[in-house]
């Protein structure tokens, strides 16, 4: 509503002053919420230069797609992201990795078999785009299932965690670029069927966590080499991930409701061997994964209704005790299924 102003001219001046003044301080909340409103419709950040970085999106189904990475601009945390993979309600966005075009993924299947696929292979797709079956590119069994996306390295060791909590490492080159599609990498009738995978130097320390919340840390060479168990679980709780760590590492702990947490190992206590029971690292009813992380790093992570936000590691405070975490990514009627951790240069 417009009202306008008043003759005032037989108005006592001391009531005049005071009504300048009050028209004063409005118009100068009006310019500053307009300058605040400027400031807010900026992105949070300038997009990166162009690079042959991608992130590659796989579905539950395997409908797989890579998109250059720079095409994705940050946002602030707890924004609700942008729709990516174009996918059925029913088949939702279960993996995210990080992988140079010019490297080979690797992929392992829940009854431990592994392959590798150069990334260059996929073509290159738009945000917001329809994914090709990951069949198209490797032959897998019509009762196997995909587990592990990861960029494939030539050094280290890649730690496989099964879905009775059981570990095994395995060196770089077993699963080199010689490796033939399907070679059985993991006991799955011993150890249980495969769950998450990560790679470490083979000397630091492996934190592994679990659905409810809980978390192990302990010594990577305490690890047998034909396989260990890593944490018991509790009845009715599942494995959520497992990641290297150092005893100045911070854990990026994310919920499916969007809430997530930076939890320092310095504030999580070593066990002196794997296999017991693990303790509270947040508190949370579904925690979806657990990755090492850095100040500078971004996160992408992507809900099952495949809205998928980017933004800066540093917008989550870093915490040694238990909390329930930040809201990272804002959701409606969704959950968040995946995320993964950015190294940038």
């Amino acid at each position: 509503m417009t009202l306008e102003r008043p003759d005032l001219n037989q108005v006592d001046p001391q009531i005049i002053a005071y009504i300048e003044a009050l028209e004063a301080e409005l118009a100068q909340l009006r310019s500053r919420s307009r300058s605040q409103r400027v400031v807010s419709a900026e992105p949070a950040e300038p997009s990166e230069p162009p690079s042959t970085a991608c992130l590659v999106v796989m579905s539950k189904n395997g409908s797989i797609k890579r998109t250059y990475r720079h095409l994705y601009t940050r946002q602030r945390r707890s924004g609700m992201g942008i729709f990516d993979l174009d996918t059925p309600e029913d088949d939702p966005p279960t993996f995210l990795t990080l992988a140079d075009e010019s490297a080979d993924l690797l992929l392992i299947s829940d009854l431990g078999r592994a392959y590798r696929l150069p990334v260059s292979t996929l073509p290159p797709a738009q945000i917001r785009e329809r994914g090709q079956s990951i069949e198209n590119f490797i032959d897998i069994m019509p009762d196997e299932n995909l587990r592990v996306i990861l960029p494939a390295q030539d050094e280290g060791y890649l730690s496989i965690l099964s879905e009775r909590g059981y570990v095994r490492f395995l060196r770089h080159n077993y699963i080199g670029e010689k490796m033939r599609p399907g070679t059985p990498i993991f006991d799955v009738g011993r150890f249980g069927s495969v769950a998450f995978g990560s790679w470490t130097t083979g000397e630091n320390e492996l934190f592994i966590a679990t659905r409810s919340g809980k978390g192990i840390r302990f010594r990577e060479k305490m690890v047998h080499a034909n396989g260990s168990l890593g944490i018991r679980l509790d009845r009715g709780d599942d494995v959520a991930g497992i990641t290297s760590v150092t005893p100045d590492s911070g854990v990026l702990l994310l919920g499916s409701d969007g809430k997530g947490t930076i939890r320092l190992m310095s504030g999580f206590s070593a066990n002196k061997a794997p296999g017991s029971g693990g303790k509270i690292a947040m508190n949370t009813d579904h925690l979806i994964g657990a990755a090492a992380i850095n100040n500078s790093d971004d996160i992408f992570a992507i809900s099952r209704l495949s809205k998928i936000i980017r933004f800066q590691a540093n917008e989550i405070p870093p915490k040694e005790g238990v909390v329930q975490g930040v809201i990272c990514m804002s959701l409606r009627a969704d959950e968040v299924t995946t995320f993964t951790v950015c190294p940038l240069p």
